[in-house]
C-alpha cells in the first residue's frame, strides 16, 4: 500500500493530487491543508474514507512535527512519497524595478517563507517516515519560470518574486540530494506543473497584471508554437504522476524537470 502525503492539499493542483491518488486501489493518501473541514467537502463522496486530511501551518516547524506524528499514525510509521505542493503564488507580476521597497521586501519575505523556509520544514519533519518508506521520494512543485535559460533568452521579466523564490527552491531541492540521495537512496527533485488553470489563477487580475499576462502569453507563444492554453490540474496531475512513477535517483536526482519529464515546460 504506498502512501502519499500532499501539502497545499484544499484546492487546485494539491486537491487534484488527493483525489487522483486516491482513485487509486490501495493507495494510503494524506493531505495537510488549512481548513480540514472545508477540504473534505471538496471531495467526491466515494472517495471521502481514502483521504486522510490533516490540518496544518507548513510555516511552523511545531505543527508539522505534530502532523508527522500522525501522519506516522495512519500508515505505521513509513511514508513513501512527499509531494511539496504548497505554495504562495499571489505576488505581483510587474517588474522587480516598479515595487516600492517596503512592498519588495514583504513579498519577497512571504515568498521565501512559504516556497522555500517551510520546504525545508516539511522535508525535515517527514524525512523520518520518508527514511523507513519503500519508494523513498520527495517531490517539489516548482516552475519553468524558475528557469535561468528560458528567462534570459524570452526576457520573462515578469512574475520576478515568485520565480526568483522557486528557483531558490530548485537549489534546496539540490542540497538535499546532495546530502541524502546517493547516500541514503532517497530521490529529491523538483517539479513543474505545467500552466495550469487553477481557480486562484482565475482570481479577476488588475489592469496592469492583465497588460502583463498578454505580454507573457505572447513570450509563451513564440517559445512554444504548439501552446494552446493552460491545462487542468487533472491532466497535470496524470502527467507529473507519470514522472514521479518512473523517476529514480540514479536519472533524476537533485533535477528540476517539466510535467514532460524534460526541460519542455510547455
Amino acid at each position: 500500500m504506498p502512501s502519499y502525503l500532499v501539502t497545499g492539499a484544499s484546492r487546485g493542483l494539491g486537491l487534484a493530487f488527493v483525489i487522483h491518488l486516491a482513485s487509486i486501489a490501495d493507495n494510503t493518501v494524506i493531505g495537510l491543508v488549512r481548513n480540514k473541514e472545508a477540504s473534505e467537502a471538496k471531495v467526491p463522496s466515494e472517495l471521502k474514507d481514502k483521504i486522510h486530511f490533516i490540518q496544518a501551518d507548513i510555516t511552523d516547524a511545531s505543527i508539522l512535527q505534530a502532523a508527522a506524528k500522525e501522519t506516522a499514525a495512519i500508515t505505521g510509521g513509513s511514508l513513501d512519497v512527499l509531494i511539496n505542493n504548497a505554495a504562495y503564488v499571489d505576488s505581483p507580476l510587474k517588474k522587480l524595478e516598479d515595487f516600492s521597497p517596503e512592498e519588495l521586501s514583504h513579498e519577497f519575505s512571504k515568498s521565501f517563507s512559504t516556497n522555500v523556509t517551510s520546504v525545508a520544514l516539511t522535508i525535515n519533519a517527514f524525512l523520518p517516515l520518508i527514511r523507513k518508506g519503500a519508494l523513498k521520494k520527495v517531490v517539489t512543485i516548482s516552475t519553468g519560470l524558475a528557469d535561468i535559460d528560458l528567462t534570459v533568452e524570452y526576457d520573462l521579466y515578469m512574475t520576478g518574486v515568485y520565480s526568483t523564490s522557486k528557483a531558490a527552491t530548485n537549489m534546496l531541492v539540490a542540497k538535499y540530494h546532495a546530502s541524502l540521495g546517493k547516500s541514503e537512496g532517497i530521490l529529491f527533485f523538483s517539479l513543474s506543473p505545467g500552466l495550469v488553470d487553477t481557480p486562484e489563477g482565475r482570481n479577476v487580475p488588475s489592469s496592469q497584471d492583465q497588460a502583463i499576462m498578454g505580454e507573457m502569453g505572447q513570450k509563451f507563444g513564440t517559445y512554444a508554437p504548439h501552446f494552446a492554453g493552460p491545462i487542468t490540474p487533472e491532466q497535470s496531475v496524470r502527467l507529473q504522476m507519470e514522472v514521479i512513477g518512473k523517476a529514480t535517483v540514479e536519472t533524476q536526482g537533485g533535477a528540476f524537470i517539466s510535467q514532460f519529464g524534460n526541460k519542455k515546460w510547455l
